[in-house]
């Protein structure tokens, strides 16, 4: 990775936690988990309710389906660590439904959200609603949250330089499929948790309202699109529009320029989770939700 910190940063509960597990399973940890353990307040605790609600709650798409919908998105984002896992997801959680390897398998209703879903992803100013015109609402809302969850997380494992080591595709993507995306609440508990309202305001509220080594200018401007000091544009930029293109280069630019890996993460975070929920918004407006 990318940020030392994600790999040596965390509380005393989490080192314990990382250290067991991968004594147990013979696996170094991944680097998903690394990252959400790392500060759980400040993004991990709303992300993985979001999460474990999205993709394995009651939903009008089946488990594998919306596996599928993931392996969608990381491939639009060309997150390798995604898309990959996710395609593996598929084949775990699905009943032979879908064949990741194979877009004719989908049903029409899977293509159909899958092909509103990119337009979400790409270009929310040019979103075609009537590709889900005949879909039931709850499914398109479901679909929403499915997709806002992986435009979060690839542009992260992009841009903190994710990769899959040997044998973490298999143990890391079965612990997940039974664990049901679901973390010990001994490792989230952080602070005060609240909820806003629903899952775009926790998100916000997390991420701007946490305690941070950044001003809470810089990450409402990070998060909103709006002008950052510096290589912290240039970069911030490229976590919302091209994650794929980071660089180690980039990031040791940035710590040239006198930023801490915790401000790093911070603007990163948020520059992730404001371009996510651009789409999310935009998708919601235009079905109608």
């Amino acid at each position: 990775m990318r940020l030392s910190i994600l790999d040596h940063g965390h509380r005393r509960r989490a080192k314990v936690f990382l250290g067991l597990t991968s004594r147990q399973s013979g696996v170094a940890s991944p680097d998903i988990v690394k990252m959400l353990l790392y500060r759980p307040g400040f993004l991990a605790r709303p992300l993985l309710d979001l999460t474990a609600d999205a993709m394995r709650g009651p939903s009008h798409w089946t488990a594998g389906e919306r596996e599928y919908l993931a392996m969608s998105t990381a491939r639009l984002h060309e997150c390798p660590f995604c898309a990959v896992t996710h395609a593996e997801l598929t084949r775990i959680a699905g009943t032979g439904e879908i064949d990741p390897d194979d877009a004719g398998s989908a049903r029409p209703e899977l293509t159909a959200v899958r092909t509103f879903l990119e337009a979400v992803s790409r270009d929310p100013g040019s979103i075609d609603a009537t590709l889900v015109t005949g879909l039931p609402r709850h499914a398109v809302a479901e679909a929403l949250r499915v997709n806002l969850v992986w435009n979060i997380v690839n542009r992260l494992a992009n841009a903190f330089g994710f990769v899959l080591r040997d044998g973490q595709l298999e143990t890391g993507t079965r612990s997940l499929h039974r664990f049901g995306y679901r973390f010990p609440g001994f490792l989230l508990s952080e602070g005060r948790k609240a909820d806003h309202g629903d899952v775009a305001r926790n998100l916000r509220h997390a991420v701007l309202e946490s305690p941070a080594a950044t001003d809470k200018s810089i990450r409402t401007a990070a998060l909103t699109g709006e002008r950052l000091p510096g290589p912290l544009h240039s970069y911030a930029a490229n976590v919302r529009d091209a994650s794929y293109r980071i660089t180690d280069a980039e990031v040791e630019q940035l710590k040239a320029a006198g930023h801490s890996e915790d401000e790093i993460f911070e603007v990163t975070v948020a520059a992730a989770v404001g371009a996510a929920l651009r789409g999310f918004d935009a998708g919601n407006r235009a079905a109608g939700i």
